[in-house]
């Protein structure tokens, strides 16, 4: 019998599988594709500092985590993650290699050091001399008593050095490539209308004899690997130190944290390779990859630009929402009539606009933010420290345990403290997730509420390229529960009732549960009866079971989940009643959607959460009701235009195919072109063309 789960690891690898399919197709632009190369290493790279970090840790301590394992033991799993991975890097050399080629059709080379002319020569060793050689410091191995610590995701060059007429006197070295003061690419003067690329580690190659002037070794040979580290953090329980002080210290140590893979040239020498397998103490459980002659190919990410336009997805204009009129404030334009914004066919700027505006008008005495992830140079925190410098009271909830974040964080946190900004530092014992802000403003004597309830971070960058929907209201039915929530901020022991707002870890796993209880009513009633979920990821296990049930009910469901699915449709007298898609493309698909046929009033809502146990358990996440009309018809065509997307949307299967939905007879849909233009020929009243 079939287990009727999908483990979320392996899952998820299908996911990047779905990334690194991006890469291979002729249909994307080429330099794109290199970039979708870059996302799917860099996706990986997270992934084992976390996911596979945790698997590594259930094996050391013979425990299972509270995951969803399916039928795997950890001991299986581990195995099939080091498998899958083999294979998925083993395609992705070939989809590298074909690229390269294409490049080449296009004259932009990828040279290496072999392949320089005399001219290209004298420049790269110009250029290294310049800057790259003042940022280098070779560790000679056999002087020193203590293997020293490798960095976290830093790329090394082991090099061998030995003389070619008595190979055997040979010693061995250390070389960090510079990840952030030299960039990892040179772009080399056009010769006529061809356009020549090196990577760094090259340059260090083809300079190596500079590097080591003082020996008299004649054959210098260097191999790039590097070491992923467990992320978790540590934070101890010294009541004498602040949580920032403890952050700042676990930050430090995961920096030291457990090596859980380590990938390497498979040209490697087998002596030089065992000597520091040795030397590091790689066990039979650590992930050890033989990749190819480049490492942390997340690089490719922010790959020069010295493509034509045709090589490169075309620029969408963020398009004007036609209820926002620059001429008017934005908090008038809210309290008219609700309206939202879809990242990015629509321009964050406009949330931006609503901030300074709240810092600068003299009725508005209270503005609140949730902040999980913001940019490094963010427009939001200017706004939010203009506010308190215009004495306004300023309350931000920063959640300092956003992984990978925690640096920026920590550096906003005393940046908004020392403007006299109220930061709180999440909730004892939940992260908050949740999109939220909120003002108050005086008008004739009382402070109304206005409020923005979001799917996606407050972040700028991200909201070009990942797409996310931010509801903006001055329905008292909203903001008044998006004031009391951040109450319960302030003083944790204030729990309130919330009659619209949607809150986990308190209610929203049986809000949800309810309304699909709802729905198996109806269809045993014999009435119509339908469920719509857009997550990122549907793991927990209570509300997949959930789901089978209203399928076995009759239910019919449809799922567009990007990411992880543990759900498997299709199965007989399980999920006969179940489809589900996925959807990669030029943007990150992040927005959360839910919506329940509700016996022909639909129920449609946004929210902060997928369906994952630490989402719906230690959370504190928001889920909103839509209610206006005009709102409730654009995310029920976003949700209409994805699922009959049949040209970047991939079947989810129990066997993880990743089979693109039928293309072959229909007439093309691609949902994110698409509903950008359903979205430009609304606001221009053209909506039926």
């Amino acid at each position: 019998m079939h287990t009727k789960y999908i483990n979320r690891e392996i899952s998820w690898l299908s996911f990047n599988e779905r990334v690194l399919q991006e890469a291979a197709d002729q249909n994307v632009p080429l330099l794109e594709r290199l970039r979708f190369l870059g996302i799917f290493s860099n996706n990986l790279d997270e992934f084992f500092r976390v996911r596979v970090a945790t698997v590594r840790r259930m094996l050391l301590v013979g425990e299972d985590e509270n995951i969803l394992l399916g039928e795997l033991t950890a001991e299986e799993l581990h195995e099939k993650i080091t498998e899958t991975v083999i294979k998925q890097q083993k395609k992705f050399q070939g989809i590298y290699e074909n690229i390269l080629d294409e490049l080449s059709d296009e004259n932009i080379f990828m040279v290496n050091e072999n392949q320089l002319t005399p001219e290209q020569g004298e420049i790269v060793r110009k250029y290294f001399h310049n800057k790259v050689l003042p940022n280098l410091v070779p560790i000679m191995l056999k002087q020193v008593n203590q293997f020293p610590m490798l960095r976290d995701r830093s790329v090394y060059l082991a090099v061998k050095l030995s003389k070619s007429e008595k190979p055997k006197e040979h010693t061995y070295s250390l070389v960090r490539i510079p990840g952030k003061s030299v960039p990892r690419f040179l772009v080399l003067p056009q010769d006529g209308n061809k356009k020549f690329v090196i990577i760094l580690d090259d340059i260090i190659r083809y300079c190596l004899k500079e590097l080591f002037p003082i020996f008299d070794y004649d054959v210098i040979e260097a191999y790039a690997f590097k070491i992923t580290r467990d992320a978790e953090l540590d934070i101890d329980d010294d009541v004498s130190k602040s949580f920032i002080e403890k952050m700042e210290a676990s930050l430090k140590q995961r920096k030291k944290g457990s090596a859980v893979r380590m990938v390497h040239d498979r040209e490697m020498p087998e002596d030089l390779l065992q000597f520091l397998l040795k030397k590091m103490k790689f066990g039979k459980r650590d992930n050890l990859i033989a990749g190819g002659r480049y490492h942390n190919r997340k690089d490719f990410m922010s790959f020069p630009e010295v493509g034509e336009e045709h090589h490169y997805y075309k620029g969408i204009p963020p398009l004007s929402h036609p209820q926002l009129k620059p001429e008017r404030s934005v908090l008038a334009q809210m309290k008219e009539k609700d309206f939202v914004l879809h990242y990015p066919y629509n321009d964050f700027s406009d949330f931006i606009n609503l901030l300074r505006e709240a810092a600068i008008d003299p009725n508005v005495r209270q503005i609140g933010l949730t902040v999980y992830r913001v940019a490094t140079f963010s427009k939001v925190m200017s706004a939010l420290q203009n506010a308190a410098r215009n004495g306004k009271q300023v309350t931000v909830l920063l959640e300092l345990q956003a992984r990978f974040d925690e640096e920026n964080n920590i550096y906003w946190s005393n940046k908004l403290q020392e403007e006299g900004v109220n930061v709180i530092h999440g909730v004892p014992g939940l992260k908050v997730h949740s999109k939220l802000a909120y003002i108050a403003r005086e008008e004739d004597g009382k402070l109304k509420s206005y409020a923005y309830v979001g799917t996606g971070n407050f972040h700028e960058g991200t909201a070009r390229v990942y797409a996310d929907e931010g509801l903006f209201t001055a329905d008292p039915r909203i903001a008044e529960e998006v004031s009391k929530v951040f109450d319960f901020f302030r003083l944790n022991y204030k729990h309130h009732k919330y009659e619209h707002l949607v809150v986990s870890p308190f209610v929203l796993r049986d809000h949800f549960s309810m309304l699909i209880d709802n729905e198996i009513r109806l269809a045993k009633a014999g009435e119509e009866a339908y469920i719509i979920l857009k997550l990122n990821s549907l793991v927990d296990k209570n509300m997949v079971n959930k789901l089978y049930e209203a399928s076995s009910a009759g239910v019919k469901i449809q799922l567009i989940i990007r990411g992880i699915c543990s759900l498997i449709p299709g199965i007989p007298g399980v999920s006969e009643n179940i489809q589900a898609i996925s959807i990669v493309d030029k943007f990150l698909e992040h927005s959360r959607i839910l919506l329940f046929g509700n016996g022909g009033d639909e129920k449609i809502y946004i929210a902060s959460a997928d369906w994952m146990p630490r989402n719906l358990n230690r959370r504190i996440e928001i889920a909103c009701p839509i209610y206006d009309e005009q709102v409730k018809e654009e995310l029920r065509k976003q949700l209409d235009i994805q699922l009959m997307d049949n040209q970047k949307a991939r079947y989810l299967d129990r066997d993880l195919t990743n089979r693109y939905v039928n293309t072959s007879t229909e007439k093309k849909c691609r949902s994110q072109e698409d509903y950008y233009c359903y979205l430009k020929n609304r606001y221009n009243g053209k909506e039926n063309d």
